[in-house]
C-alpha cells in the first residue's frame, strides 16, 4: 500500500563473513541464497573496518538510540531492522491511522553524524546467534561478525486463545504492518470491536472511529486503562469516549468470535452478541526473546540482564521491551532509552549511571484528552500501605490524585492539564516527602504547591525527564549544551528531545535562553505568489474599464462574443460555478471531518489559492469587466470581496512566520485568523446571490 525502502546504508560497517570470519562470495551482500525466493537486501557501500563492528538487532527507539550513540562515539555499527519499513516512531502510528499525519512524519529522523560508520539493513531479520564464533546469522544464512551485540527485538502482540481468533477480519494493533491493514480495512468496516481497554486498545479505537467506523471497546477489568488509572479517572476517559461516539464497555469478557470464514459477531461471556465485521485484539504484548533463548541465554518474561544491560554473556546486551531487569519488563519508550544509555556507557567503558529500574510513567493524549500516570497506581485502592489525596472538577474534565507511601510520593494520576506535573514527576522519581498540608492544599485547590511558580528548567534535577516521549533528562540536555549545542535544531539532533510530539520544545528553548522561532507553513512561497496574483486580478477587475463591444460583426477578433453569445456565456458561467464549488469544498476541507484524510493540508490550501486566482481570471471571460447592476452587482461585489479577503488570508499565511518573528512577536492570535474568518463569512451570501442570478437569466 505504501512505498518502502528495503535497505539504507551509511558508511564504514563491516561486511558479512562466513563462520570462519572471512569474507566469501556466497555470503557477501547481494549474494543469492539457495532456497531463497529472492536476493536478500544488500548494502550499497561495503565498509572496510579493521575490527569487528557492534551489531544492533532491532531498529525501534531503544535499538536506534544505542546505534546512534555508539556511532557517535566512533564505533562501526551494523543495525538490523527486521521490518520492511524505515525505522519509525510507534507513537505516531495512531495519528497515521486517523489521517492526522502523513507517512513521512511517522519515520524517525536520521540523527547519525555524516561521518558515522553505520550500515542499516531494512527488511532483514537476524534469526540466530553463534556465541562461540561471535556471529549473528540472518534469514538467508549469512554470518555477520560482531564484537559487541545489542538485542533490541521489542515485543509482539499477545493474542489470547479466543475461539475464532483466526477468522478473516481479526487484526492486531502493534506495528506499521498492522496499521497498513487497518487503514485498508476501515474503508469497508461498518462496526469494529476492540478487545482490550488499555493504551493500545484505546488508540486503535480512536483511529478506527476517526475513519467513521462505529467502534466498541471491550475491557474485562472494571475500568479503562486499568494499569494506569483508578476508577474515577477511568470513568472520565469512558465518558469522553462516549462523547466522541465510541462505545466503551467494562467488566466484559469475550467468549468467542464467530462467522462463516470471516468475522460476523462477537459473543460475550454473558451470552450477549455484538454484530460486527472487524475485531482488533489489543490484549497486551510478549517480549521477543526466542533469539536469546535459542542462543542459550537466560530468559524469564524477557531476556535477563544486569544493571549494565548485560546478559549472562559479557559481550551480549539486551535493551527495551525484550529486556528483563530485576523481574520487570518495561513496555514504554522512556525506560528503553534509559537502558540504551546504560548499555552504551558500558560498551564504551565510560562513566555513567548504572540502570536501576524505571518508574513507569505514561504522559500522552488518549482519545483527545491529556492523561498522566506514574508510579504505584495500579494497586492504589487495594494496598493498605498507600494513602492518597485527590481533587476533581467534573465539568472541566479535570482529575488529580497523588499517592503516598509512608509520607513519600510514589505515584500520581491526572486527567487534563496539571501545571505541576513536571515537578511532581521528579518528586515521585526521588520518592520525595510530601507534607500533610500539601495534600490538604491539593484536596482544596487542585494544586500541591501554594503560591509557588514553576521551576525554571535550568534548575531541574539532573535526573528530571524533560522530553517524555524520548526519555531525555535534564542531565543529557545539559551535557549536549556543554558540548556546543546552542540552537534548537542542534539540541534536537544531538539528543532526540522534541522530535516526537514537540510539546517539550518551549522547555528546550528556555534551557537555551532563546524564544521559539515561528516556522513557515508548507509551500509558503507558491502560496504567496498565487495569493498576490489573485489580489492583482481583483484590482484589475475592479478598476479596469469595460472591454469594448465590437462595432461590426465583421471584426476579425470578436472577444465580446465571450460574454454576448448565449452558449459561450452559459459554458463560462457554469464553469465558474463548478470552480466555486471546488474552491469552497477545498477551503472547508480542514473543518469537515470526512475530508481530512484526503492528502496533506498544505497542498490543498495551495490548490485552493490557485483555483481562487483562476476564478477571478475567469470572471473576465464571463463578463468582460461588465459587472452589472442591482443583484448582479451585489453578486460581483460579494465575489470580488470574497476573493480579495482570500488573497489577503493566503498572503498573510505565507509570511506569518516573518510577522511572528518580527513586528508581531508575542502576539496571542495568529495574523491569519481575522482575514481567514472574514473570507469564510463572506462565502455564505454567495449561494443565495448566485441562485438569484441564475433565476434572472433563465426566467426573465
Amino acid at each position: 500500500m505504501f512505498g518502502m525502502t528495503r535497505e539504507s546504508t551509511k558508511k564504514d560497517a563491516a561486511p558479512p563473513t562466513t563462520a570462519e570470519g572471512m569474507l566469501s562470495l556466497e555470503d557477501s551482500p547481494g549474494a543469492q541464497n539457495d532456497g531463497a525466493a529472492s536476493a536478500p537486501p544488500t548494502a550499497s557501500t561495503e565498509i572496510k573496518s579493521a575490527g569487528r563492528p557492534a551489531v544492533v538487532i532491532g531498529a525501534g527507539p531503544a535499538g536506534l538510540r544505542a546505534a546512534e550513540e555508539l556511532a557517535r562515539a566512533g564505533m562501526a555499527v551494523t543495525l538490523f531492522n527486521a521490518e520492511r519499513w524505515l525505522p519509525y516512531n510507534r507513537i505516531k502510528l495512531t495519528p497515521f491511522l486517523t489521517g492526522e499525519v502523513q507517512i513521512g512524519q511517522v519515520y524517525q529522523a536520521d540523527n547519525f553524524a555524516p561521518d558515522a560508520r553505520i550500515a542499516r539493513y531494512d527488511g532483514l531479520r537476524i534469526r540466530g546467534i553463534d556465541r562461540e564464533k561471535r556471529l549473528a546469522i540472518d534469514d538467508f544464512g549469512r554470518s555477520w561478525p560482531f564484537d559487541k551485540l545489542v538485542i533490541a527485538t521489542g515485543s509482539r502482540p499477545h493474542v489470547p486463545e479466543i475461539p475464532g481468533r483466526d477468522l478473516d477480519g481479526v487484526f492486531t494493533f502493534r506495528d506499521f504492518d498492522d496499521v497498513e491493514r487497518l487503514v485498508a480495512r476501515s474503508y469497508r468496516s461498518t462496526r469494529t470491536v476492540v478487545i482490550g481497554g488499555g493504551l493500545l486498545g484505546l488508540e486503535a479505537a480512536r483511529g478506527m472511529s476517526a475513519r467513521h467506523v462505529e467502534t466498541w471497546v471491550l475491557e474485562h477489568e472494571g475500568r479503562l486503562l486499568p494499569r494506569q488509572l483508578d476508577q474515577t479517572a477511568g470513568d472520565l476517559v469512558a465518558a469522553r469516549m462516549s462523547e466522541m461516539g465510541l462505545t466503551p464497555r467494562t467488566q466484559t469478557r469475550v467468549q468467542a468470535i464467530e462467522g462463516k470464514g470471516r468475522v460476523e459477531r462477537v459473543v460475550l461471556s454473558s451470552g450477549e452478541i455484538i454484530d460486527c465485521d472487524t475485531v482488533i485484539i489489543c490484549a497486551g504484548v510478549r517480549a521477543n526473546l526466542e533469539i536469546a533463548r535459542n542462543a542459550g541465554l537466560a530468559v524469564g518474561r524477557g531476556i535477563v540482564v544486569d544493571e549494565h544491560m548485560t546478559t549472562e554473556d559479557p559481550g551480549i546486551y539486551a535493551i527495551g521491551e525484550c529486556a528483563e531487569y530485576d523481574g520487570h519488563c518495561y513496555g514504554l519508550v522512556g525506560p528503553g532509552l534509559e537502558q540504551a544509555a546504560a548499555c552504551v556507557d558500558h560498551i564504551l567503558s565510560r562513566e555513567g549511571a548504572d540502570y536501576a529500574g524505571s518508574v513507569p510513567a505514561t504522559r500522552l493524549k488518549v482519545v483527545g484528552i491529556d492523561v498522566f500516570s506514574m508510579g504505584e497506581v495500579e494497586q492504589a485502592d487495594e494496598d493498605p500501605n498507600l494513602t492518597s489525596a485527590a481533587w476533581s472538577d467534573p465539568e472541566a474534565g479535570l482529575y488529580r490524585r497523588v499517592i503516598v507511601r509512608k509520607g513519600r510520593a510514589v505515584g500520581a494520576i491526572a486527567i487534563g492539564a496539571w501545571p505541576e506535573i513536571n515537578r511532581l514527576q521528579q518528586m515521585i522519581k526521588e520518592r520525595a516527602r510530601l507534607s500533610g498540608w500539601k495534600l490538604r492544599h491539593l484536596k482544596k485547590t487542585g494544586l500541591l504547591f501554594k503560591d509557588e511558580g514553576p521551576i525554571p528548567v535550568k534548575d531541574w534535577a539532573d535526573a528530571a525527564t524533560v522530553c517524555n516521549c524520548t526519555g531525555v533528562t535534564r542531565r543529557a540536555l545539559g551535557s549536549a549544551v556543554a558540548r556546543g549545542c546552542t540552537t534548537l535544531p542542534d539540541l534536537k539532533r544531538a539528543t532526540c528531545a522534541g522530535t516526537v510530539c514537540g510539546t517539550c520544545q518551549p522547555l528546550l528553548q528556555e534551557l537555551l535562553g532563546t524564544e521559539a522561532e515561528a516556522e513557515p507553513v508548507g509551500r509558503a512561497k507558491p502560496l504567496l505568489i498565487f495569493s498576490v496574483l489573485a489580489a492583482a486580478l481583483v484590482l484589475v477587475t475592479l478598476f479596469a474599464p469595460f472591454w469594448p463591444y465590437s462595432q461590426s460583426v465583421q471584426d476579425k477578433l470578436r472577444v465580446d462574443l465571450l460574454w454576448i453569445d448565449p452558449l459561450i456565456k452559459q459554458i463560462s458561467g457554469f464553469t465558474l460555478l463548478g470552480f466555486m464549488v471546488i474552491a469552497a469544498v477545498i477551503g472547508l476541507r480542514k473543518r469537515i471531518k470526512m475530508f481530512r484524510n484526503l492528502g496533506g493540508y498544505n497542498g490543498w490550501r495551495l490548490i485552493h489559492s490557485i483555483v481562487g486566482a483562476l476564478l477571478v481570471a475567469g470572471l473576465f471571460v464571463h463578463t468582460g469587466f461588465h459587472l452589472g447592476d442591482n443583484l448582479n452587482g451585489w453578486l460581483m461585489g460579494a465575489f470580488l470581496a470574497l476573493s480579495a479577503l482570500g488573497a489577503a488570508a493566503g498572503a498573510v499565511t505565507a509570511i506569518e512566520h516573518k510577522l511572528l518573528n518580527g513586528p508581531m512577536k508575542g502576539a496571542k492570535t495568529a495574523p491569519r485568523v481575522i482575514p481567514t474568518w472574514l473570507h469564510i463569512l463572506l462565502l455564505w451570501p454567495i449561494p443565495l446571490l448566485l441562485a438569484a442570478h441564475v433565476a434572472t437569466v433563465y426566467f426573465y
